[in-house]
């Protein structure tokens, strides 16, 4: 498999660091709100990789954290007048129920930043320990030239950040030794979560926590480090130099980094009004088919998030779940014995869509050509399974193959029961006595489960009213 590396700029072939298993690090949310529909594109994504590494019969360790400790987090807890710990725990659990609709699997591990303080406590001690790091009125900061490969992720050269990238200086510049170090550790302010260490009360910067659990959950070196581009420079150029500099070796082999996505064509932000949630997203799609639609462009290119492409996505979804659909029934009406020699013939057609599906994948995860495959494969199995005429034998093996191949995109070609009418109402009655008694999980809870099934809610003076998608 070869795969683009940031580090290297070039697609590189992947070896891993232990015959048949692989690590992959992916970063995490920071839980203080719904996540967005930019989020969900390296969730994705990064997900898919896992998939098909799997299906190639690699041992996985997938570890993708949730930061449950930032400014946001506490900004928005002393704005409801609860402990930080409230939000953070309220905010993932509401994630994975988006993930989770997503088809997003979950991690073999999902640290949370509170949970790791002392190991994080105790690389900072290492590298002050090795002259990396130093302290300043319960500040501890890390000295940025004297990691040599600072800005080889990036690019970046140090000089050139230092005289014309003011911007992207760290705050607390009269404190440091030089202006671009950046903080391991910050001391406490009044009102926020704190944790005992030898510089005081305080907590740990962002960058450190991925450091940390990384090396935890997978070990001094990952096989592959995965985020989206936004988070090259500075959070994994700093993460780079501390974890090598405390570990003395490398930190990461391969590095993977998603495309932005843009709302139609625009950068995506509240003040344009143009800032989805994936929650809010799911009100009015089914999310297989925002699944289908983040899978069919290439995972590095940017990504136009519009009505028009993504009701194409819909459609081409429905394609493939109706040959699927047509395919399973011919499986059940499937003439008994073995295959007919033209049967052969197009059973070695379908091999071949696998291997040129393979091809894609493993040519820097190429999931829009990997698709391209797919409805080649669905136009095969469309002019070649016929219900009651074909064997069971070959519409099993044209129904499983496309299966899979769905599969390992996260796309379920299965349709959902379908609700009934009494049973949608029965479940909004069900809702709506859950609010009242304030039980806002299970109300959420409901929603979602309607969401699933393609049942759209509108909440109005006069009561609810719904439609299916």
């Amino acid at each position: 498999m070869k795969i683009f590396n940031t580090l290297t700029r070039k697609k590189d072939d992947f070896k891993p660091i232990n015959e048949g298993k692989v690590g992959i690090y992916v970063c995490g949310p920071t839980v203080y709100d719904y996540i967005h529909i930019g989020n969900a594109r390296p969730m994705i994504v990064f997900d898919t990789l896992r998939r098909y590494f799997e299906y190639k019969g690699y041992e996985v360790n997938y570890v993708s954290n949730f930061t449950d400790v930032d400014d946001k987090i506490i900004k928005k807890a002393i704005e409801e007048g609860v402990d930080a710990n409230v939000v953070s725990e309220r905010f993932i659990e509401e994630c994975r129920k988006d993930m989770a609709a997503l088809n997003v699997r979950e991690a073999t591990t999902h640290p949370k930043a509170t949970e790791e303080i002392d190991d994080m406590i105790a690389m900072v001690e290492t590298l002050i320990e090795k002259g990396y790091a130093y302290e300043v009125n319960g500040t501890v900061y890390f000295r940025t030239r004297r990691f040599s490969d600072y800005g080889k992720l990036s690019k970046k050269n140090l000089d050139d950040l230092r005289a014309g990238n003011r911007e992207l200086l760290v705050s607390g510049e009269n404190e440091k030794e030089d202006a671009l170090d950046f903080v391991l550790w910050k001391p406490k302010k009044e009102g926020e979560p704190f944790w005992q260490s030898p510089w005081g009360e305080g907590r740990p910067g962002w960058h450190l926590e991925c450091s940390v659990m990384s090396k935890k959950y997978i070990g001094d070196i990952i096989d592959i480090h995965a985020g989206g581009e936004d988070l090259i420079f500075p959070h994994h150029e700093n993460e780079i130099a501390q974890s090598e500099a405390a570990n003395g070796t490398e930190f990461a082999r391969y590095w993977m980094h998603n495309g932005f996505l843009r709302i139609n064509n625009e950068k995506m932000s509240k003040s344009l009004g143009n800032f989805f949630t994936v929650r809010e997203i799911g009100e009015k799609y089914d999310l297989q088919v925002i699944r289908f639609f983040m899978l069919s462009a290439h995972y590095r290119s940017p990504l136009n998030f519009s009505q028009e492409l993504v009701e194409a996505s819909k459609n081409g979804l429905e394609r493939i779940k109706t040959a699927a659909a047509r395919v399973e029934e011919a499986v059940s009406l499937g003439v008994s014995g073995d295959m007919t020699s033209t049967e052969k013939e197009n059973v070695a057609v379908i091999d071949e869509f696998v291997s040129k599906y393979e091809a894609a994948m493993e040519d820097d995860l190429n999931t829009a050509d990997a698709i391209s495959v797919i409805f080649e494969l669905v136009k095969h199995v469309n002019t070649t399974v016929e219900k009651g005429v074909s064997t069971k034998a070959y519409a099993d093996k044209a129904y499983d193959t496309l299966k899979q191949l769905c599969d390992i995109l996260g796309i379920n070609v299965k349709e959902k029961a379908v609700l009934l009418d009494e049973e949608i109402e029965g479940l909004i009655q069900e809702r709506q006595e859950a609010r009242k008694a304030k039980n806002f999980a299970r109300a959420d809870e409901i929603r979602s489960l309607l969401t699933e099934k393609g049942i759209i809610l509108e909440d109005t003076r006069e009561g609810v009213r719904w439609k299916r998608a």
